[in-house]
């Protein structure tokens, strides 16, 4: 039955009619859908053999900061293998790793670094704070700046160890002490870097303000302390590693307590496993802290570059 329908569909010359030819319209679409595979597989092609490159790339940035520390500590391997220095002058890697490893469980590590974090902070927080309020009024006051920072200038050449003896006729051997001398380290440079956050401001931006009406105070708010951020945050992530080092050298010098007392102990003991252990402590915390500063100060200068694009838009 079927088959007595296809013969009647059939023209009356019992052939199937030839296909009709294909018009302009679809010519053109056909050829442009040919063009846009061929173009598409070079792309994806490229897109592929880039990838790889971008990723070798990325991860090459991330190994070559690690590569001189692995290049030390496998020499340090070979040479306490090999013998060539005694292990009473630097004890071997696994030796050190088995005196941190000890220190940490019996929770001796853990005090004296909770111990240097407190005082550290402490110190730091004083100093970077009056740092802030030193710089902010000679940024702000050309009259400030020509009483205080020639004084200013002159104090801070004095290294932290040579006010030890005059600070400590004042407030003695305790914890004012080291809190003051910390304090003192992380205070000169937050105050020059503010000083100088608050003198870049462009001109241009403050007459602009000044057209548009702006108070003294909305001009600091509003186009000088925006400005000014990305060297706040310069000059603290300096003033930390400034309190830092102070930190460890005074308590080399006059603590019961804390990672430079540690490596003091250990060196009168001549156990330098110990000394090595809290040195390397002390490299780690300071690395750790140093990134999470570099961040926030990436941070501000990218809201400040997007703050600058902003006005810059407006303006024009």
């Amino acid at each position: 039955m079927r088959t007595e329908q296809s013969l009647a569909a059939l023209p009356a010359g019992g052939r199937l009619a030839a296909p009709l030819p294909a018009g302009p319209a679809t010519r053109w679409r056909t050829r442009a859908q040919a063009q846009a595979q061929s173009s598409a597989r070079p792309a994806a092609a490229g897109a592929a053999g880039v990838a790889p490159g971008r990723h070798a790339r990325r991860l090459a940035c991330l190994l070559a900061p690690w590569l001189l520390p692995a290049a030390l500590l496998a020499l340090w391997f070979v040479g306490a293998a090999q013998g060539w220095i005694a292990p009473q002058v630097l004890p071997p890697p696994q030796f050190v790793g088995e005196t941190l490893r000890d220190l940490a469980t019996n929770g001796e590590l853990w005090l004296h670094v909770s111990a240097s974090l407190r005082r550290v902070l402490v110190g730091f927080a004083a100093g970077a704070s009056l740092g802030l309020l030193l710089g902010t009024a000679m940024g702000l006051s050309r009259r400030a700046e020509a009483y205080l920072l020639p004084s200013f200038n002159a104090l801070v050449q004095i290294p932290v160890l040579g006010w030890l003896p005059f600070v400590l006729l004042l407030v003695g051997i305790g914890e004012p002490l080291k809190y003051i001398l910390i304090a003192k380290a992380a205070l000169v440079p937050v105050a020059l870097n503010t000083l100088q956050g608050f003198r870049q401001t462009p001109q241009a931006l403050l007459e602009v303000g000044r057209v548009m009406g702006f108070t003294r105070r909305q001009q600091v708010l509003e186009i000088v302390l925006p400005h000014a951020v990305p060297t706040l945050f310069t000059g603290l992530r300096l003033g930390f590693t400034k309190a830092w080092l102070s930190l460890v050298v005074v308590e080399l010098v006059a603590s019961s307590e804390g990672l430079g007392y540690l490596i003091v102990y250990g060196r009168q003991l001549f156990q330098l496993d110990q000394v090595m252990a809290a040195v390397i402590v002390v490299g780690a915390i300071g690395y750790a802290i140093d990134r999470v500063l570099d961040r926030a100060e990436a941070r501000a200068g990218r809201s400040h570059a997007s703050r600058r694009a902003a006005l810059g838009g407006g303006a024009a």
